[in-house]
């Protein structure tokens, strides 16, 4: 497959994988990479600077295609350090940055001085339009039915992804809810130059997570997400399990955040990814898990995508014969 974003990229099949906090390891972004796809490492799950500097460094001993980095920018008090991540991430010689959270317009200008492409995930149009502004290269729209934020307006793809381009004059890829070729034949025929996946990558054979969590959101089915801080105009879309529907009881209390810190906090989370304890912590998953019903390899999977996306595309045009 051969377009804009392939021929950005660099990569043989416009298909992305996104950055996930806990599941952005070099076992996971070598494996899609090798696979013709794009794969990512997610820098805020490493804990320094230096450990990226060593991550990205062991992704190259895995694979020697092209690969990129996320770099969520969050919203915090005490903002991680991203200025040195953002030099490991130069002095490393990465040139595919996935930018998420705020709006990214202090950190493109760096980018763009390196030479780095930069794809930019947002959960709007206006938000596509005004990273649009600010330099960034390629745009993933992500829709309500996502996995982790997608933002207040509940807006789904096959609204939002033409929307996007339609107002977009730089590449749109498709992100949230997709998890097939099929889906992506869709995406394709909404405007979109490819897909991004987080959820459907956390279930393959070498995405770096307990396989009890694995298997259980094997079993999930569309109606098996929560979402989480609605009350708090921060929403995140989440597996159902104990802790989250248990966040979700106390919001309708009226809980403040402070009050559910403790049942969301990262190292929770982690934990539950690490040792299979599925009702630990928050696992993020998107409503697509009810579309997933097997642990195959990246290149399986990858292979598959592209070959029912070829077979959909061309029963469509036979049908429009």
């Amino acid at each position: 497959m051969k377009n804009k974003v392939t021929d950005m990229l660099g990569i043989r099949y416009p298909i992305i994988q996104g950055g996930m906090q806990w599941v952005g390891f070099a076992e996971l972004a070598s494996a899609v990479s090798n696979a013709g796809g794009l794969g990512i490492l997610t820098a805020l799950t490493q804990p320094t600077p230096d450990d990226l500097a060593k991550e990205i460094e062991r992704c190259r001993t895995m694979t020697d295609k092209p690969f990129g980095v996320n770099l969520t920018i969050l919203p915090a008090v005490t903002p991680p350090p991203y200025d040195e991540y953002m030099r490991v991430i130069f002095e490393s010689g990465i040139k595919i940055v996935e930018t998420a959270g705020n709006n990214p317009r202090n950190f493109v200008p760096k980018f763009k001085e390196h030479g780095i492409t930069v794809v930019h995930k947002c959960t709007s149009v206006r938000h596509a339009l005004s990273a649009e502004k600010h330099g960034v290269d390629i745009i993933s729209i992500d829709g309500f039915e996502c996995a982790g934020h997608p933002g207040e307006d509940d807006v789904t793809n096959l609204i939002l992804i033409p929307a996007a381009v339609r107002a977009c004059k730089i590449p749109v890829v498709a992100s949230g809810g997709i998890a097939d070729g099929y889906q992506m034949a869709a995406c394709l025929a909404l405007g979109a130059q490819g897909i991004n996946m987080g959820t459907r990558f956390m279930l393959t054979q070498e995405a770096p997570i307990h396989d009890n969590v694995k298997q259980a959101l094997l079993k999930g089915t569309e109606r098996d997400t929560n979402l989480i801080f609605r009350t708090m105009h921060n929403t995140s879309r989440v597996f159902k399990n104990a802790v989250s529907d248990q966040v979700v009881e106390m919001e309708k209390q009226g809980a403040t955040f402070e009050q559910v810190r403790p049942l969301v906090a990262g190292a929770r989370g982690r934990n539950a990814m690490k040792t299979g304890d599925v009702d630990g912590g928050i696992v993020s998953a998107g409503m697509v898990i009810g579309l997933i019903d097997d642990l195959p390899t990246c290149e399986e999977l990858i292979k598959r995508i592209v070959r029912e996306c070829r077979d959909s595309l061309a029963a469509a045009s036979a049908m429009a014969a």
